[in-house]
């Protein structure tokens, strides 16, 4: 079998190419630019393209599959090419459920949460020796890579993202999965260039509710209003299973995970990371997992990549990394790190780096959402603002968007942590969020 990628370099779709590779498909790609970590994952299994860009004359008829990434236009020289050969073209989230139709595909959906939901599941599965595929959005300890897929497994795991599948595919890639089991964590708005309206948002969600297969299950957290809206909303033909944030609390020993009966040592934290927690125990149930088992297993679970992902801890203070960027996700986070540290100096730096996040017309909804740091820097790239062509921002709009004294915004990232390093902050908890990378700062350095 002979699949070539079209925008190779994406998390995904890099990913996707390593795990064929893997399964012995002979695989080719090409992008306009790949970046780290991509670019040496790629050139370490043999499949980085040898020149960047686009050149139709590598796309020929014996090439069984192109795989089309959300980074390629629809006048890709390469597509119209595949095109004029009549060569199948599938996006990604197509050929994930292509290759996994016949096996009982679990789907984790929602605003927030799904990375870390669904990296507990694979956790359990792995260190219970249940075969699975699976599809992640980042990466974590004990897979290699954050696609799998294999012939002989009968569970495929998904998180299930809302943004669109391909550039001639306008559909959210979770409506492609056809879930036997669908979770459902909550929903607060995002992606609001393609999602103009919370109306419109909400309505992706209903749509993937009504694509689980008769007699699947929709699990769903009872204490979001809107996702049990759309629950309760759905069809009578799923088995529909609620849940609440699990029980938990914490003490200068650590933080457990407590039910009527049981308490467990858990190395995650947070009321965000016990509502993940009660999802992933719902799923693994549902396929057979005892309650035994998965508490026995989830005790070792250390979160994913980006997701509080602690960088450092040692007598001068600690340092964690987090994804969060929506409104909804950088509340949680930050209410669990002062949570968690509740005498500790918090000092919270926020990139906005997404389209919504960079849109005056959304900003307003990160009002108080920083509140509880004792001190917040807020940066943004004027330059990202350009790349996206929205409206110009000022450092007053965002610091005014935000509200609080404790907010010190920066449109230079060197600046901002030159002057973060100056202050000498005692034993302090620095809590770094962005789905960017602050423009290319060494996080080392803070570190150090």
């Amino acid at each position: 079998m002979r699949v070539h990628f079209i925008a190779i370099g994406g998390a995904v779709m890099h990913n996707l190419a390593i795990a064929l590779h893997n399964k012995g498909y002979i695989v080719t790609g090409s992008d306009d630019e790949i970046f780290e970590p991509s670019r040496s994952r790629l050139d370490k299994y043999g499949l980085l393209p040898e020149k960047w860009g686009w050149d139709p004359d590598i796309v020929t008829k014996d090439i069984d599959t192109v795989i089309l990434g959300m980074h390629a236009k629809s006048d890709n020289p390469e597509l119209l090419k595949a095109h004029e050969l009549g060569i199948k073209i599938m996006s990604f989230p197509e050929y994930l459920y292509e290759q996994t139709k016949d096996k009982k595909r679990i789907v984790i959906a929602g605003s927030h949460g799904k990375t870390t939901t669904t990296a507990m599941i694979m956790h359990v599965f792995r260190v219970l020796g249940i075969k699975f595929d699976y599809m992640i959005g980042s990466q974590i300890d004990g897979f290699e890579t954050m696609v799998g897929l294999s012939d002989e497994a009968q569970i495929a795991v998904f998180e299930g993202d809302e943004y669109l599948t391909s550039a001639l595919d306008k559909r959210p890639k979770f409506h492609l999965y056809m879930p036997d089991i669908a979770v459902l964590n909550g929903i607060a708005w995002d992606h609001m260039n393609v999602f103009p309206t919370f109306e419109n948002y909400i309505g992706q969600f209903r749509i993937f509710t009504e694509k689980i297969s008769d007699g699947g299950s929709l699990i769903y957290f009872d204490g979001d209003a809107e996702v049990k809206k759309i629950a309760l909303a759905s069809g009578d033909n799923i088995r529909k299973i609620p849940y609440k944030v699990h029980g938990y609390f914490q003490n200068k020993t650590g933080f457990y995970a407590a039910t009527h009966n049981r308490v467990v040592p858990v190395k995650i934290f947070g009321e965000h990371n016990m509502q993940n927690l009660s999802a992933a125990r719902e799923v693994c149930l549902a396929v057979g997992v005892t309650e035994d088992d998965f508490y026995e297993t989830i005790k070792s679970f250390e979160g994913t990549s980006r997701r509080l992902q602690k960088l450092k801890d040692n007598e001068n203070g600690l340092l964690y990394l987090d994804f969060a960027h929506s409104p909804s996700k950088v509340k949680a986070t930050v209410e669990a790190v002062v949570s968690r540290y509740p005498k500790r100096e918090i000092i919270v730096c926020l990139e906005l780096h997404t389209y919504s996040s960079l849109s005056s017309d959304f900003l307003p909804l990160y009002k108080g959402t920083l509140a509880n740091a004792s001190v917040a820097f807020v940066y943004f790239n004027p330059h990202a603002i350009e790349l996206k062509k929205l409206k110009h921002l000022s450092k007053e709009t965002v610091g005014k968007s935000f509200g609080g004294e404790n907010i010190r915004v920066y449109d230079n990232s060197k600046e901002m942590f030159s002057f973060i390093k100056s202050q000498n902050y005692p034993c302090p908890v620095y809590l770094l969020m962005s789905s960017g990378d602050f423009d290319g700062f060494d996080i080392n350095r803070l570190l150090e």
